[in-house]
């Protein structure tokens, strides 16, 4: 780990432990200086990775909500104006989720969606202008448990988000399964984090359910990360260490772990949301992994999934749909709809080439590894991919 250029701010690794869900490192924030604040934006250095402002020229996540269960978002000066009043689901307090006694759910929600203090001040999200709801379900040690994920998962559909960022994770649980099923049913994104060596061996929950984006992580040379654990569930990886974020109390902190790349891939989703707004949430999700970067073996593989997120490529790639081609594939105008005179954009231009025909696929259905209630289905590391020309 390099030596921190601020060293007036508090940083932390972050790791994971299953107990019930993610556990981490109480933080301590003190309040940055102008100079912190300008630093910090040079120290995310995944932002210059992953290519974020060529991509922001396609979308900044505008129209869409991203909700972030986990301990609490604090309003920091770098996010308040994109912070939505949410909900707390802890015992006796009634924050609506704006308050952080941790700082990890406000570090996820600023890889997210902060937007700075202006040019090059301040930490910078990879979807600056979506929305966050702050739903905290974990407590200020950062221990939670599936229940309460679930209910947080069923509050953040309630609301409208787009997107879930669960940068958590844990055992099984029916309750969470059903939520999961709930959110596919209401065409809304889950992205979750693969878990953390070593106090994670294989994938956690709710990562490993089939209906959920399981992240799993990079270093600086975007190879994989040692802290990332690996596993037939992986779908995409994006940047894990030494991530740059806002903390509590206007501060700002580092940390390492796949809660960073969960977040990143779920402000990805969000970007993705935006400038495609018809898409439904699985084909979103296919634009996201269709236009991956591949690394290790050809094709999927367990460390990388179907390689390194690219923003630029899944804003901007054509990407044919799932199942294109097929004649077995209906939609809500009944079997063979190939239009979306109903629920899509007028004809013409890139948006409407892309949705004709996808609202005939619908979303992906199933929560693997729930064998007494769902049966299991092909996740989408199980097809092929397709050509996609950039």
């Amino acid at each position: 780990m390099r030596v921190c250029a601020y060293p007036r701010l508090a940083l932390i690794l972050t790791t994971a432990a299953a107990v019930g869900l993610w556990s981490a490192h109480p933080l301590s924030a003190v309040t940055p200086t102008t100079d912190d604040a300008r630093q910090v934006r040079a120290d995310q250095w995944h932002l210059s990775h992953l290519k974020v402002a060529e991509a922001h020229r396609s979308s900044q996540g505008e129209g869409v909500i991203v909700a972030v269960p986990d301990t609490g978002v604090y309003p920091h000066p770098d996010i308040q104006r994109n912070l939505l009043v949410g909900k707390s689901l802890l015992p006796q307090t009634q924050s609506g989720g704006r308050t952080d006694p941790n700082g990890h759910g406000t570090a996820m929600a600023g890889i997210i969606g902060a937007h700075g203090q202006g040019e090059g001040i301040g930490a910078l999200g990879i979807a600056p202008m979506a929305q966050i709801l702050p739903i905290r379900s974990s407590t200020p040690g950062n221990v939670g448990d599936a229940d309460r994920l679930a209910l947080a998962v069923e509050y953040a559909i309630s609301e409208g988000a787009d997107v879930i960022s669960i940068s958590s994770g844990g055992g099984y649980s029916a309750r969470l399964a059903r939520a999961l099923e709930s959110a596919h049913t209401a065409n809304v994104v889950v992205v979750a984090a693969a878990g953390n060596k070593p106090t994670d061996s294989a994938v956690i929950y709710p990562a490993a359910f089939d209906t959920v984006v399981a992240v799993g992580g990079t270093d600086r040379h975007g190879q994989h990360s040692h802290v990332s654990v690996t596993g037939h569930q992986v779908d995409v990886v994006a940047p894990a260490v030494d991530i740059y974020s806002i903390n509590s109390n206007t501060g700002y902190r580092r940390s390492t772990g796949t809660s960073n790349s969960t977040a990143i891939v779920a402000g990805a989703a969000a970007l993705v949301r935006s400038k495609y707004p018809y898409l439904p949430a699985d084909e979103v999700v296919h634009r996201l992994t269709a236009t991956a970067i591949d690394k290790g073996p050809p094709g999927r593989d367990d460390q990388y999934g179907y390689g390194v997120i690219d923003l630029v490529a899944a804003l901007t790639a054509d990407v044919p749909p799932r199942g294109f081609g097929s004649a077995s594939t209906a939609g809500p105008d009944g079997p063979g709809a190939t239009t979306a005179a109903a629920d899509g954009p007028p004809a013409g231009g890139e948006r409407a080439a892309t949705v004709r025909g996808l609202v005939t696929l619908g979303v992906l259905v199933a929560a693997g590894g729930a064998w007494a209630l769902f049966v299991r289905r092909r996740r989408r590391s199980d097809d092929p991919p397709p050509r996609i020309s950039r």
